[in-house]
Order: C-alpha cells, then sequence, then structure tokens
C-alpha cells in the first residue's frame, strides 16, 4: 500500500518543480534522459570563491603571526632579567666566587654524607652544606670524547667552548680562546685563584693561560706570572706548584730550563709566599700586598687526611679561601668593579684516581667547609655576589656498594673503614717506599712486619692477608703499591671503583643563590656555565678571543723568549707550545677498536681495580 505523505511536507518551489516534471516528462516520452543545462556561474559562485580564498590566506597568517610571536617572546623571556628568576640579572657592582670540586661526582657526596654521619654521631637527615645547594646537573663530555679530562672541562668553564681533552683555553684548531678571569681583569675587576694542587695543572691553568697541551706547565708557570699576550691578568695566586717556579739549578725545581720565575715575578711586583710562615703573616688578609704568589708546596698540596697531621706546614683550603676573599673584598673596597675568583678543591681527583676512599671523604669534608666559608662571606659582604660550583668530570667510576664475591653480594658500605684510617694510601706508599731504600738488606719476615705495621698505623687494617702483604712488597707487581694500599681499604669497606680515570657522570651543579644562578637550574653542557660565568659579570670574551688570536707573538722581554720566538718565526700562535700531533684527536667522538680483546682481563682478576 502506498504510503501517504502528511499533508504539511515541505515541497520543493513552484519554480523548480515544474522544470523538473517538465524533464521528467519529455524523458519517459522519448525514452531518452534529458540533461540540464550547467547552472550559469555568476557573481555568487565567484564571491563563494573570493570568500574561502581570503579565509585560507587568513588562517595562514593567523598560524604564521603565532609561530613568530610565538618564537620572539621565547627568545626575549630568554634574554630578559625574568629568565634571572626573581629580581632579574644583578646590575652594579658585584663578586663571583666559581668552584671545582674537581673529580667529584654524586657518589662522592653520598659516601662523604654517611662517613660524617657516623663519625660525627649525626642522625639519617643530617646534610652536608653543599646538599642544601644544589641547583642542577652538567654534561662533562669534550669534543674528543664522551669522558672528558680536566683540560678540556675547565677550558669549557674559562672560553665557554668544548675542546680536547688535553687543551688549555685552546680550540680545536689550536687558536686561543680568551676566558672569563682574562675578561674579568680586562674589565676592570680583582683576580684570583686558590688551589690544593700544583697551580700549574689543568684547572687553573685554562683560566689564565693558553697551551695546546696540559703538560707544557714551565710555560703556564711563565703565563701566569704575566708573560701573556695580555700582560698579567691574576692578581692572587694561592696553591702548590713551585717546582715549576724554580730554575732546574736550584734544588726542588722540576723546569727544564734555568729560569727563575719567582725572581722574575718579583721584579714584576708581586710579593711572594713560599710557606706556612709567609701565609700566617698575611693575618688572615688584612696584611697582603697585590700581586701576590703564594706557592705552599713543591707540588701538590698534601691530601687533607695527611695535611691535617701537618697544619704547620701547609694552609688548608678553607684557609687559602677565606685570606684570598678577604684580600680581594678589601682591594676592591673602593673599586667600582668588584672581583672573580676560582677555588678549586684539586685533590678530590686524585683520590679518586688512586681509588682511595678515605683520602677522598676528607677532600671533600675540606671542600664542604670551603664552600661554608665562602658562603658566610656572601652573607657579611656588603658586595653583592654569587657562588657557582661544579666538577670538571667524576673521577674514578665510584660506587658506594661491591661485590667481593660470586655469591650474591650483602646489601653494605661501612664508612667505620674510612674512620679507622689516619693516612692516605699515598703516604703508605712514601712510607713503605722509604723503609725499603733505607734498608735493602732487611730480610722478608722483617719486610712483612713493618708492611702489617704500617696497614694498622696508616690505614686502621688489622687483618691483612699474606696475599696482600706479598703484593705491597713484590717490586716486580705491576700494580702500584697505592693502589694496593687502597684497594685493601676499600674491599674492606666495601666501596667500589671501575677505573682509575675519569668517568661520562652528569655532575651536580651548585649554588650560593638560586636567585642569582637562575640560568643554571636542570641540566646544562659544561659550556653553558661558562657562559654564565661571563655573562653575570657582563663581560664579552669574544672580544678577548680576537685579541690573542690577533696577537703574533708575545714579547717578554726575557731572554729565552727571543731565542724561541726566532726559532718558530712565520708560524701561528707558537707561544701556546707545540702543536700536537696529527694522530691525536681533537674532534669527534672515537669508536671501538677491539681494545677488549687487546687488554683482556677474563681469568685475571686481582680486585685491585688496576688498569690491565
Amino acid at each position: 500500500m502506498p504510503r501517504e505523505e502528511p499533508l504539511l511536507t515541505p515541497r520543493p518551489s513552484s519554480e523548480q518543480s515544474s522544470i523538473r516534471n517538465a524533464e521528467e516528462e519529455d524523458a519517459l516520452l522519448t525514452g531518452e534522459r534529458t540533461r540540464r543545462p550547467e547552472p550559469r556561474r555568476g557573481w555568487g559562485f565567484w564571491r563563494e570563491i573570493g570568500l574561502f580564498a581570503w579565509a585560507l590566506i587568513a588562517t595562514i597568517a593567523v598560524i604564521v603571526i603565532a609561530v613568530v610571536y610565538q618564537h620572539e617572546s621565547s627568545w626575549a623571556q630568554s634574554h630578559s632579567k625574568e629568565s634571572w628568576g626573581p629580581g632579574g640579572k644583578p646590575t652594579g657592582k658585584r663578586n663571583l666566587i666559581f668552584m671545582v670540586s674537581d673529580g667529584m661526582g654524586p657518589t662522592s657526596l653520598s659516601m662523604t654524607r654517611s662517613f660524617r654521619q657516623l663519625t660525627e654521631g649525626l642522625p639519617a637527615d643530617d646534610t652536608l652544606v653543599l646538599d642544601k645547594h644544589i641547583l642542577g646537573t652538567s654534561r662533562t663530555r669534550s669534543s674528543s670524547s664522551l669522558v672528558t679530562d680536566s683540560a678540556a672541562g675547565a677550558t669549557a668553564f674559562s672560553c665557554g667552548f668544548k675542546s680536547y681533552n688535553g687543551a688549555i683555553s685552546v680550540l680545536p684548531d689550536h687558536s686561543p680562546c680568551g676566558t672569563v678571569l682574562e675578561a674579568a681583569s680586562l674589565a676592570g675587576y680583582k683576580t684570583g685563584l686558590v688551589v690544593t694542587t700544583r697551580i700549574t695543572d689543568a684547572t687553573p691553568a685554562c683560566f689564565v693561560s693558553h697551551v695546546n697541551y696540559r703538560q707544557y706547565e714551565d710555560q703556564i708557570a711563565e703565563q701566569e706570572i704575566g708573560e701573556h699576550p695580555l700582560g698579567r691578568v691574576v692578581d692572587l695566586i694561592m696553591g702548590g706548584g713551585r717546582c715549576h717556579f724554580l730554575p732546574n739549578t736550584t734544588e726542588g725545581s722540576c723546569r727544564a730550563d734555568d729560569r727563575d720565575l719567582v725572581a722574575i715575578a718579583k721584579d714584576k711586583g708581586f710579593s711572594y709566599l713560599k710557606d706556612r710562615k709567609g701565609f700566617d703573616a698575611l693575618n688572615g688578609g688584612t696584611e697582603a700586598k697585590l700581586p701576590l704568589l703564594g706557592l705552599f708546596a713543591e707540588g701538590d698540596i698534601p691530601f687533607e687526611l695527611d695535611r691535617r697531621a701537618q697544619n704547620d706546614v701547609y694552609p688548608s683550603l678553607e684557609e687559602m679561601a677565606r685570606s684570598a676573599l678577604r684580600i680581594l673584598s678589601e682591594a676592591t673596597e673602593d673599586s667600582e668593579q668588584g672581583f672573580f675568583l676560582m677555588i678549586e678543591g684539586s685533590r678530590i681527583d686524585h683520590a679518586g684516581h688512586g681509588n682511595d676512599p678515605a683520602a677522598q671523604v676528607h677532600e671533600v669534608l675540606a671542600y664542604d667547609r670551603a664552600i661554608a666559608a665562602v658562603l658566610e662571606f656572601l652573607e657579611q659582604d656588603s658586595t653583592p655576589g654569587v657562588m657557582v660550583s661544579t666538577s670538571d668530570h667524576e673521577t674514578g667510576g665510584l660506587a658506594a656498594a661491591r661485590q667481593l664475591h660470586t655469591s650474591y653480594p650483602d646489601y653494605l658500605w661501612l664508612p667505620s673503614v674510612l674512620a679507622n684510617a689516619s693516612h692516605s694510601a699515598e703516604f703508605a706508599t712514601k712510607e713503605l717506599r722509604n723503609y725499603l731504600k733505607e734498608h735493602p738488606d732487611t730480610d722478608k719476615s722483617a719486610q712483612e712486619a713493618y708492611t702489617r705495621e704500617l696497614l694498622k698505623k696508616a690505614l686502621g687494617v688489622q687483618d691483612a692477608s699474606q696475599a696482600e702483604v706479598d703484593a705491597l712488597l713484590d717490586t716486580n707487581n705491576p700494580i702500584p703499591s697505592s693502589y694496593v694500599f687502597a684497594d685493601i681499604i676499600s674491599r674492606r669497606a666495601q666501596i667500589g671503583w671501575s677505573t682509575h680515570g675519569h668517568s661520562a657522570v652528569d655532575v651536580n651543579i651548585y649554588a650560593s643563590s638560586s636567585k642569582a644562578a637562575w640560568p643554571l637550574q636542570g641540566n646544562h653542557e659544561n659550556t653553558e656555565v661558562g657562559n654564565f660565568l661571563a655573562d653575570y659579570l657582563d663581560l664579552d670574551i669574544g672580544a678577548i678571543t680576537k685579541r690573542l688570536q690577533d696577537s703574533e707573538f708575545w714579547s717578554a722581554g726575557a731572554e729565552a723568549g727571543a731565542e724561541s720566538q726566532s726559532q718558530t718565526e712565520g708560524q701561528s700562535f707558537t707561544w701556546l707550545g707545540d702543536p700536537l700531533g696529527d694522530d691525536v684527536r681533537t674532534e669527534g667522538i672515537d669508536t671501538y677498536h677491539g681494545d677488549f680483546k687487546k687488554r683482556s682481563f677474563l681469568g685475571d682478576e686481582c680486585g685491585c681495580g688496576a688498569v690491565h
């Protein structure tokens, strides 16, 4: 039955309906389908096309404007005062203290914190001063390796550029790059370096000198006292490394030539200190005269674990830091500019290289005390300032855990073992060497008795095995006795090490104020730390780099200078030292070359952590 449509069903308009009905009738009569002519495209059609095109163009324009606006807003925000956090970037006179905990990784803090809690009877929630000021982390790779050395690491801090392992403030093409300390000095800031290693070692060297390879320490020393294309740029130097400043005709010298840099420094106006007596004469910094050269050890200042028993011979890192801060503060009291001071806890790194956990916890504690001294200074000083601290890398691949046997390990590490040590493995090694040298004809039983007593006295180890004693006395043992001493205490404390070298782990960034060091929050390349230092002091390091690269040769006025210049005339940047050979990688990460097969230690597990 056909469906009946409602009476009120809408119908097409009469005009359109009549046309359609006529077409349908023609089709029924002729049997052919009638094609309707295409409607004429008048103004309405083109109007719709125009509106669509306009809408499309407008949409695209809005998207482009939004993207550009967002990009410009992000750039403006990153370059505005807001990127420095509340209050914006500091202005006016200010001080910057940059501290480097050479070789200290995150596990160093964990180990030291637990050690301190045990030895001082502190609760589990007690922390180090450093723990209260952590701000971010730093990635440490160099231009030539995922595992940096101190030279490339410090070049990133001083210049804000990546370079190859071994480079002292030079770029991969062996051209010099300006440093934050040089720029600060030329901008009117007073500058200083305080370290516990040789002042010619990689980290301090990168702030005041430029050489192609870190082992050119004689040349580094020359530049530090002002034989430099920019002239003298450092006002205060405290640390070790006296041997590189003395002529090779003098006892205690390690120079390759007979130049007396101490005498030259004095002629340039430096006041010179060589011992604890001279340091104490500074009276905490109130009796100092700049420029000042303080070389308190022939080589490195002893580990803090050993130095504390020789306090009348060597000043501590904290003491040097306090005096340096006082000296530079008073020197800039009436100046429009403040000061830049680099302080390094240098020998944390050496304890890591030696895999000596007892030495390392005391080095970290000494660094923590220096941090506290700097924070105290910043609180009391009338000039605004900031302290930023980080590490150039981690050393040793330290783990606060160790599996001693093939069976499933206990979850332990024992700081009490480290608390029993009164000296470092380095100290014990020197003592044993001196004994064997002075008693060459002593029978083996007497040597063994001395060695066991030394282990008790220096490391607090009462239960040395015969194999351990034999390893220390074996003159043909390829493993250095210092490594054996360190492993003896590491195994008992159940502290693990993966290398005697560096690792690629990210390291922490600390600051006295998150407000003042706002841009360093989060994870950063180490070059960003260097960029922050220059930016905080409003320094143009690029201009310093240009001046250095435009310099042909320096004119130090020393006898050796003219001879050196004549021998190398025509070569670029010869004052940087002999360029490295073509086989030295300056850029690009190396690949696997079958090293495991070449240096296999399968079946040769000695437990000493030595390189095989």
